[in-house]
């Protein structure tokens, strides 16, 4: 199973974690991707098929206390973040002015 953090646009928020099959990881997320909107991945998917994925992954939510690692995060309302992600990679994110955000440990 694969961690899967929401981040949603919404006041509340309180970026609950789900675990995904590999299957289901792999159809939010392209291939070396980890970050993800929630629009792009609806484009990408036949809703039929995405309905059924998350409804398993709505039902796996995991106590953060208990999570031994994220594999990826997903967006929901936030589509101003795309610009910070451009490589849809969390290693690849970058600052307002395009430098990178992350810097190698």
């Amino acid at each position: 199973m694969k961690n899967i953090q929401i981040i949603d646009g919404a006041v509340n928020c309180v970026y609950d974690i789900f675990a995904a099959t590999e299957k289901e990881f792999n159809l939010i997320f392209t291939s070396g991707t980890d970050v993800a909107f929630i629009d792009e991945v609806v484009e990408r998917h036949d809703p039929t098929r995405l309905n059924l994925a998350f409804s398993r992954i709505w039902t796996r939510r995991v106590r953060k206390s208990d999570v031994h690692g994220i594999d990826g995060v997903l967006f929901y309302e936030l589509e101003i973040k795309k610009k910070y992600y451009p490589t849809r990679r969390d290693e690849g994110a970058v600052n307002p002015n395009g430098t990178p955000l992350l810097r190698s440990l």
